[in-house]
C-alpha cells in the first residue's frame, strides 16, 4: 500500500471513528466542560503554550515533542494556578484567564488521564491517540478552527500536532538544541504558502488530516 493510500485510510479511519462514537471516544467516560468552561480552559491553554514560546520551555514540560507540548498544555490548564504555580510559570504578575471552575473529581477525571485504544487511560499519549481516542474531527478546513484546537498532520511514518492560537499555530518540531529549543510559531498565511505542501492546511493535502477538538469541550 503506498503512503497516499495509507493517508486516505487513515483520514477516513478518523473521521468514521469520530461519527461512530458520537463526536469522540472520550466523550461518554469524561466530565464534559460547559460552554464557559470550555472558553475558560482554551483560554488557559493558549496562554500556556505562548509562554513557552515566549520564555522557553519550562522545567515542568519534560515530554518535548508536539504531543507533548499538547500534553503539558492541557494538563497544566486544568490545575488550580497558584501563586506558587505562577513563579514557577514565570507568570507572576502577569494577565491570566480566570480560574476554572471545576471539582477535585473533574479535574482528576480529565488530568493526565489519556483514552487510549484498548480504552485504558494513561498519562502518556501519542498525536495519532490524542485525535483519535481523545478528540473529534471538526473540519478540514482551517478556518473552522477556535483556539485550543490541533491540526493533525499524516506524514507516512511520522505524526504531527500544531495548536490553533487564534491567529497564528504554535508547534514543536520533535527535536531541540542548544541553539534551538524546537518550539514555533507560525502565521497561517505563511504556513498556506510553505513550499513544502505536506504541511499545507487545505482539504487538498493528502497529509492534512483536520481540525481535532478534545472530546471535553463543548463546541462554542
Amino acid at each position: 500500500m503506498t503512503d497516499f493510500k495509507r493517508r486516505l485510510l487513515l483520514q477516513g479511519f478518523l473521521a468514521a471513528a469520530a461519527t461512530a462514537m458520537g463526536g469522540g471516544a472520550f466523550a461518554d467516560e469524561a466530565a464534559t466542560l460547559d460552554r464557559t468552561q470550555s472558553r475558560i480552559f482554551r483560554a488557559w491553554l493558549v496562554r500556556i503554550v505562548k509562554a513557552q514560546l515566549d520564555q522557553g520551555p519550562t522545567p515542568r514540560w519534560q515530554h518535548r515533542d508536539c504531543a507533548g507540548l499538547v500534553r503539558f498544555a492541557v494538563a497544566e490548564s486544568l490545575r488550580s494556578h497558584d501563586q506558587k504555580w505562577k513563579q514557577a510559570m514565570g507568570l507572576s504578575g502577569a494577565i491570566l484567564p480566570p480560574e476554572l471552575d471545576l471539582a477535585p473529581a473533574e479535574r482528576s477525571a480529565l488530568r493526565n488521564s489519556w483514552r487510549m485504544a484498548d480504552g485504558s487511560h494513561a498519562a502518556y499519549a501519542g498525536a495519532l491517540e490524542l485525535v483519535q481516542e481523545n478528540a473529534r474531527l471538526i473540519s478540514r478546513q482551517w478556518q473552522q478552527a477556535l483556539p485550543g484546537d490541533l491540526l493533525f498532520f499524516d506524514q507516512g511514518d511520522d505524526q504531527h500536532l500544531m495548536v490553533w492560537m487564534g491567529r497564528y499555530l504554535a508547534y514543536h518540531t520533535g527535536s531541540a538544541n542548544p541553539g534551538d529549543n524546537g518550539l514555533r510559531a507560525a502565521d497561517i498565511k505563511e504556513l498556506l504558502d510553505w513550499k513544502d505542501t505536506r504541511w499545507q492546511p487545505v482539504q487538498y493535502n493528502p497529509n492534512f488530516a483536520g481540525i481535532y477538538r478534545f472530546s471535553f469541550l463543548s463546541d462554542t
